[in-house]
């Protein structure tokens, strides 16, 4: 019988027969906790990531949701109205861009050229990834919610656990200090001309009009809010693309310290002697001589037994049908786990395509402009940041795949962490589906073409200084 069928099989049975489900999984109630280094649920764990992108125009603000019901109309009106104005933003800018390029063909030097094909590309790209985002708002909503009621808290209880707040809490200090970033690299551009005293813009690109003083002013305002929008959108997609893996991450973690425990939370379960258990929990090693990467981001805690609730005797379920609920919790965590990656895949992979085709061009002439071009000491610093800002990009989309691709495997392994072998006769078919179905491998690709890894990190830089020799080599050409 295939593997998936007979985990199915194995579900459908577990849902038949179900007598008491492991409620320790959840923490039973909200303010259930396993000891002091535990935390409550969290309802939201994309606040901030949601908020940067409905501000920037990449999803539709839920204004109706706190406004009266006569005003629903109008604030959907103007949520799409905003959206708009973010995307028309962008395009202005890109458009222009491309018309400052094809116009330097002419007469322009190479660095001149190179300059405006680059904010041209980076202008695009955020036309690009904004009304992807908009697009895609719908799934992604959905994408989040599904996380959002469906991830656990802290792994099943047993002699020790993990709690995933710090993996939340990592997500969220990592995107906001990437905006901020991304933020200050824009913003130090846009003002520069400000710090210098120059009566210039900061985007020297076409325009159809001369700057007369009040239409000076307005297209500064104007190139001041398209940097910042831009940066922004930059940020966005890779803060939201590393806090997913953060958090899947985070829920492996809380699987693997689940199928460690998982006989002792069958014997929880099943009403086994508290006394026995603190004994066992006493003689477990310390943290400093335990099994080193077990976790990616969590830290192991010992539970307190005390202050978990015992079932009452007339609800206990036998031995076999607490290992086998505790199992099936284990394969549920499993399979919400997977299905979240592959959602994650589906949604980025088209992103990421662009993205790595972006990054390559953009780190190619960013470093020619910075070799070739004017050496005033304000854009040398503009450039260092843009550059640093670009690679530390890649390499948040390359790591964090590498990351989660081989973390993923570890499931089997985490098993054999258990105390399989002294119960384990009495749910020896439940083990072999499961060890069967926990070799799947998470992949994220870019378009499908090729994986988001370290190896990808390595492809795209060699391709991009590949292209600066050769811009150099023309630049040599034309002097």
């Amino acid at each position: 019988m295939d593997p998936g069928g007979r985990s199915v099989h194995m579900l459908a049975n577990f849902n038949r027969q179900r007598m008491t489900p492991s409620v320790y999984f959840y923490g039973g109630d909200s303010d259930v906790l396993y000891s002091e280094h535990d935390s409550g649920r969290e309802d939201d764990v994309f606040k901030l990531q949601l908020l940067f992108m409905k501000f920037m125009g990449q999803v539709p603000m839920q204004l109706e949701r706190r406004l009266p019901l006569g005003w629903k109309n109008v604030a959907g009106m103007f949520a799409k109205s905003y959206c708009i104005f973010c995307v028309i933003s962008n395009l202005h800018l890109a458009i222009l861009y491309v018309k400052t390029t094809l116009d330097m063909l002419h007469n322009g030097e190479l660095e001149e050229i190179t300059d405006a094909l680059t904010m041209a590309i980076i202008y695009s790209f955020s036309t690009f990834a904004t009304c992807y985002w908009l697009f895609n708002a719908e799934a992604l909503n959905s994408f989040i919610g599904d996380i959002n009621a469906n991830y656990r808290h802290h792994s099943m209880a047993g002699l020790t656990f993990v709690s995933a707040e710090h993996s939340i809490r990592l997500a969220y200090k990592v995107t906001l200090y990437w905006l901020i970033a991304c933020c200050v690299g824009v913003v130090c551009w846009a003002l520069a001309p400000l710090l210098l005293r120059s009566h210039t813009l900061p985007l020297r690109c076409w325009y159809p009009f001369d700057a007369l003083p009040v239409v000076y002013e307005v297209v500064y305002a104007t190139q001041l809010w398209c940097q910042i929008l831009m940066g922004c959108i930059f940020g966005n997609g890779s803060a939201l693309f590393v806090s997913v893996v953060l958090i899947m991450l985070g829920q492996f973690d809380v699987l693997y310290c689940s199928l460690k425990n998982v006989d002792y939370n069958a014997q929880l379960l099943a009403g086994g002697d508290l006394i026995t258990l603190r004994n066992l929990q006493r003689d477990l090693p310390r943290p400093a001589d335990d099994e080193l990467n077990q976790y990616a981001l969590l830290e192991e805690h010992l539970t307190d037994l005390t202050a978990l609730r015992v079932s009452k005797p007339n609800s206990r379920p036998s031995l076999k049908e607490a290992l086998h609920s505790s199992l099936v919790e284990c394969v549920l965590l499993h399979q919400f786990i997977l299905k979240s990656c592959n959602t994650l895949e589906g949604l980025f992979n088209p992103y990421c395509l662009i993205k790595s085709l972006q990054i390559t061009l953009q780190l190619c002439l960013l470093a020619f402009v910075g070799v070739a071009g004017e050496r005033s000491t304000m854009r040398t610093i503009n450039l260092v940041q843009y550059l640093a800002l670009t690679l530390s990009e890649l390499l948040m989309f390359t790591y964090c795949g590498e990351l989660l691709s081989s973390h993923s495997i570890r499931v089997g392994e985490a098993f054999w962490r258990s105390g399989w072998w002294l119960n384990g006769n009495l749910i020896k078919r439940d083990i072999f589906i499961f060890l069967a179905n926990s070799k799947r491998v998470v992949v994220v690709t870019a378009g499908k073409f090729y994986r988001m890894d370290v190896q990808r990190l390595r492809s795209v830089i060699t391709q991009a200084f590949s292209f600066l020799t050769l811009l150099q080599k023309l630049a040599e050409k034309n002097q």
